[in-house]
C-alpha cells in the first residue's frame, strides 16, 4: 500500500484535502469518488519500506518492470499543445489504442522535452494509470482544465469528444491571446524604437551642439527650451547608470508588489479600469471566462468544480475574487444567473445569456455564444485601438523631434544674428 495526498471537490463545492493509502493512483481516486468527493489532484508520497516517489499531481506510484522516464520540464507552447490534442482526439476516433497513438505522435514531435513527456504519460498508461492522472504528472505543462476535461470524458466514455472539445479551447484562446499581443506590439515596438533614438540623440548628437553654442555664443544666454534639453542630455551621458538601476529596481518592486495578494488585486483592477486599454482587457476576460465554463460544463464537470476551474483560467485576481463569490451564492443554492449579476464587475449581457441557458438548459451552448461574441468585440476593440494609437503615436513622435530640432535651431539664430 502507498500513501497519497489528495485535493478534491465535495458535492457542496468546497476544496477539500487529506491524505489516504491505497495500492495506486487509480485506487485512490475511486476511493475518493467512493466518498463523494471529485479529485482535482492525487500526489503519490510514500510506499511502506520504500522512499518518495512522485511530488505532482497524478503520479502513478513505481511498478516493477516499468521504466520510468525523468520529469521534463522545458517550455510547451499553447499551439503545440493544441495541435498534439487534436492529433490525438483524431487518432483514438481512428481506432487507434491509446499508447499507440501516443507513441505516434512522440515520433512526431520536434520538441525534445515536449516528446519526453509524451513518452512518459504513455509510459504510465502502459503502468495502469488513466489519461487525466498522467496528464496530472506535469501541471506545468497541462492545465488543472486539460486533467479535469480528459478525466470527464474518460468518466463518460466520450475521451475523443473530450480531447476534441480541449483542442478547440485551446485553439481559440492562443487565437485570443494572438490579437491581444498584437495589439500591445506595436505602440511597444514604436515607443521603444523611440526612445532608443532620442537616447542616442541625447547622449551623442546633442554634446556636439553644446560645444559648438559654447564656442560661439560666448557665455550669451541660451533659450530656457534649449538649457533643457542639454540638461537632459547632460543627464542622460553622466548618470544613465543610476537611471538604469533605478528603474530595475521599480521593474522589481512592482514585480514583488503585483505578487502578493493585495496588491494582484490592486493591479488587476486597475487593468480592467485603464482607459481604452482597460474595455479590451475586460472583454478578453470575459472571453476567457466563458469558454473555460462552458467547455466544462459541456464535457461534464460539476458545475461548482467548472466554476473553480475558470475562475483560476481568467488570468484577473478581481474578477477570479467575483466568481468566488458566485461560486459561494450558488452552492448556498442559488441560480447562476442571479449570482452572476450580483457580482456587479460582469457586463450585463453575460447574466441575461446565463438565464437564457438555464431556463431552456442549454447553458454550455450559451456560454460558448458569449465566448464567441467577446472575441468578436475584442477583434473589433483591437482594430478600433490600432487606428486609434497609430496617430497618436506618430503625434508623439513628431513632438519630441520637433522639440529637440527646435531648441537646438534657436541658438543657431542668435549665432547668425551675431555673425552678421
Amino acid at each position: 500500500m502507498r500513501l497519497f495526498r489528495y485535493t478534491a471537490i465535495d458535492g457542496r463545492g468546497l476544496e477539500k484535502s487529506g491524505a489516504l493509502e491505497a495500492a495506486d493512483a487509480r485506487e485512490a481516486a475511486g476511493l475518493l469518488r467512493g466518498r463523494g468527493l471529485y479529485p482535482t489532484g492525487i500526489v503519490a508520497t510514500f510506499a511502506t519500506g520504500s522512499s518518495l516517489t512522485g511530488d505532482l499531481p497524478g503520479a502513478t506510484p513505481q511498478r516493477p518492470g516499468v521504466r520510468w522516464l525523468p520529469r521534463f520540464g522545458g517550455a510547451v507552447g499553447t499551439k503545440e499543445l493544441a495541435i498534439f490534442t487534436r492529433q490525438l482526439a483524431t487518432l483514438l476516433r481512428a481506432g487507434l489504442p491509446l499508447v499507440r497513438a501516443l507513441a505516434v505522435l512522440a515520433r512526431q514531435q520536434r520538441n525534445a522535452a515536449f516528446r519526453g513527456i509524451i513518452e512518459s504519460v504513455a509510459e504510465s498508461i502502459k503502468a495502469g494509470a488513466t489519461l487525466s492522472e498522467a496528464f496530472g504528472r506535469y501541471p506545468r505543462v497541462f492545465e488543472r482544465l486539460d486533467v479535469n476535461l480528459v478525466r470527464a470524458g474518460e468518466a463518460g466514455g466520450a475521451l475523443e469528444a473530450a480531447l476534441d472539445r480541449l483542442a478547440r479551447f485551446k485553439e481559440k484562446t492562443r487565437q485570443l491571446n494572438g490579437r491581444i499581443v498584437a495589439a500591445m506590439m506595436y505602440p511597444v515596438i514604436v515607443l521603444t524604437v523611440a526612445v532608443l533614438i532620442l537616447s542616442g540623440l541625447l547622449a551623442f548628437v546633442v554634446p556636439k551642439f553644446d560645444q559648438i553654442f559654447a564656442d560661439l555664443l560666448k557665455g550669451a544666454p541660451l533659450p530656457p527650451l534649449t538649457r533643457f534639453v542639454l540638461a537632459a542630455s547632460a543627464t542622460v551621458r553622466h548618470h544613465a547608470g543610476v537611471a538604469a538601476a533605478l528603474g530595475v529596481a521599480l521593474g522589481l518592486a512592482w514585480r514583488g508588489i503585483g505578487r502578493t495578494a493585495r496588491g494582484a488585486f490592486v493591479f488587476d483592477s486597475l487593468a480592467i479600469r485603464i482607459p481604452v486599454f482597460g474595455d479590451l482587457v475586460l472583454k478578453a476576460i470575459m472571453a476567457r471566462f466563458a469558454r473555460t465554463f462552458g467547455t466544462l460544463l459541456a464535457s461534464g464537470v460539476p458545475m461548482l468544480a467548472a466554476l473553480l476551474i475558470a475562475r483560476d483560467a481568467c488570468g484577473n485576481t478581481r474578477v477570479g475574487r467575483a466568481i468566488s463569490g458566485i461560486h459561494d451564492r450558488v452552492k448556498e443554492g442559488a441560480a447562476v444567473a442571479p449570482a452572476v449579476e450580483a457580482a456587479a464587475v460582469f457586463p450585463a449581457m453575460i447574466p441575461g445569456m446565463i438565464e437564457v441557458g438555464e431556463h431552456t438548459g442549454r447553458l454550455p451552448e450559451m456560454l460558448l455564444k458569449v465566448a464567441d461574441i467577446y472575441e468578436e468585440e475584442v477583434d473589433n476593440a483591437v482594430a478600433g485601438l490600432g487606428s486609434l494609437i497609430e496617430p497618436i503615436l506618430i503625434l508623439f513622435l513628431a513632438l519630441v523631434v520637433g522639440t529637440m530640432v527646435i531648441a537646438l535651431f534657436l541658438p543657431i539664430v542668435r549665432i547668425v544674428q551675431l555673425l552678421t
